[in-house]
């Protein structure tokens, strides 16, 4: 209990800046690379003159995107090979858009951020390696170096197949990699090695920290049978485990090995969290370390992944979760991050409400479940969901920042290309 006191009070602090004032609650903006690659790619001026808009619209921190789910990065990595180009959606079909300029993009982002007042976070999507589609073609390390492949997961299709998720051409946008294999666990730890390294930097925030989106079809690659043979002290009866494929939803009473399976795979995202908390905090002590997860978390067990505190009691709170055995929820990994943000796409119209599915109902449930491990900022897309994609909301984003402020530990915003793109700059000024 008095570590936990002391850690969110060193959170504090840090927002802060200095002790006796009353904490000003944080408002991340978010840059996803490739929604901005033309206006910041090549080009610095608007990175200086952006953050000090960010700064003048009551922003005080920056996710900035340095690794897309191309797994190529705008950072130097002794590992991770550079970005040249970014699949973006133009006129029907997706091309790429390339990078030519030779300036440290993060380290820009840095100098930039700072010198208008801001705190700047990389964003780094971890558990991908590559991109495709039809209209642009394969993108990325797992393409590029062959040998990777054997790095991605494997999906179990719809129609019974078992097929290597760099050639899953059913599904456009990025290739997901295999939580459970040794090698990328270790690719990934020494990668946020390096960017833990970049002086000045502020935070990092892990996206993508899981198996693919909804996907209980995910994970039975050979590295997953050896170690989830591990887990059980001898190999599984079945495989693949569940007994019908494709992206689903628990709509059957789970067995012991379902139950089993789907804790292996949350305990490998664990794992990996700790690992890589412990690698950063190694290079950089002070650096905050945090990751983004849905709000959404009734779902979220699909893509193995129990951001919850381990004292949280899920199958007493949560009906979705009258499975969930203690060992399930040994996984949760609330305690192990520095700050959480939880995306709560919600529609415009959902603003307010109790319960999943509305902005302020996703915050109630995230404090609730977080049981007061970690702070956590949340808040909506305000571009793509539902009421949002056409602009004109910028008589929402007061309410939506005042709710979130309220509601959480502080405001989170996806993504600043819609603010450029609305001009909602004024809009949260208010």
């Amino acid at each position: 209990m008095i570590k936990r006191i002391l850690k969110l009070a060193v959170v504090a602090l840090a927002i802060t800046g200095c002790a006796g004032k009353t904490p000003q609650k944080p408002s991340y903006v978010w840059i996803e690379a490739g929604a901005s690659s033309d206006y910041y790619f090549e080009s610095q001026e608007n990175i200086f003159n952006d953050c000090k808009r960010i700064k003048e619209a009551g922003f005080t921190d920056v996710v900035v995107d340095v690794r897309p789910t191309s797994g190529d990065v705008l950072f130097k990595s002794t590992v991770a090979p550079e970005l040249r180009q970014i699949a973006r959606w133009r006129d029907g079909g997706h091309k790429y858009t390339p990078r030519q300029a030779t300036f440290d993009y993060l380290e820009t982002w840095i100098k930039a951020g700072h010198k208008a007042g801001l705190k700047i976070h990389a964003g780094v999507n971890m558990m991908v390696g590559g991109w495709w589609s039809a209209s642009a073609g394969p993108e990325g390390m797992v393409y590029d170096h062959p040998e990777r492949k054997e790095w991605c997961a494997v999906n179990w299709t719809k129609d019974g197949r078992l097929v290597n998720h760099a050639d899953n051409k059913e599904v456009i946008g990025g290739r997901f990699l295999d939580p459970a294999n040794k090698e990328v666990q270790a690719f990934l730890v020494q990668m946020l090695r390096d960017l833990a390294a970049y002086r000045g930097l502020d935070g990092i925030v892990m996206d993508r920290c899981r198996y693919d989106d909804y996907a209980m079809d995910a994970g039975y690659t050979k590295a997953a049978f050896e170690g989830f043979s591990e887990y059980l002290g001898h190999e599984p009866e079945r495989w693949p485990v569940f007994d019908r494929p494709g992206h689903i939803f628990i709509e059957w009473d789970p067995d012991q090995l379902d139950v089993q399976w789907m804790t292996y795979r949350c305990k490998v995202i664990h794992d990996f969290v700790a690992d890589a908390r412990t690698a950063v905090k190694a290079v950089a002590p002070k650096l905050q370390f945090g990751i983004y997860v849905g709000a959404w978390f009734s779902e979220y067990y699909r893509s193995g992944v129990n951001w919850t505190s381990p004292r949280y009691d899920l199958a007493k709170e949560e009906k979705t979760f009258w499975w969930a055995t203690p060992e399930y929820q040994a996984t949760g990994f609330a305690d192990l991050v520095d700050f959480m943000l939880v995306g709560a796409y919600c529609a415009a119209d959902r603003v307010h409400g109790e319960g999943e599915w509305s902005m302020e109902g996703f915050a109630k449930l995230t404090r609730k479940r977080l049981c007061g491990d970690v702070p956590f900022a949340s808040g909506p897309d305000i571009g793509n969901g539902k009421g949002f994609e056409k602009g004109g909301c910028a008589d929402l984003m007061s309410d939506i920042a005042e709710t979130m402020l309220t509601e959480a530990d502080g405001l989170f915003i996806f993504d600043l290309c819609h603010i450029r793109r609305f001009d909602y700059w004024d809009a949260f000024k208010k």
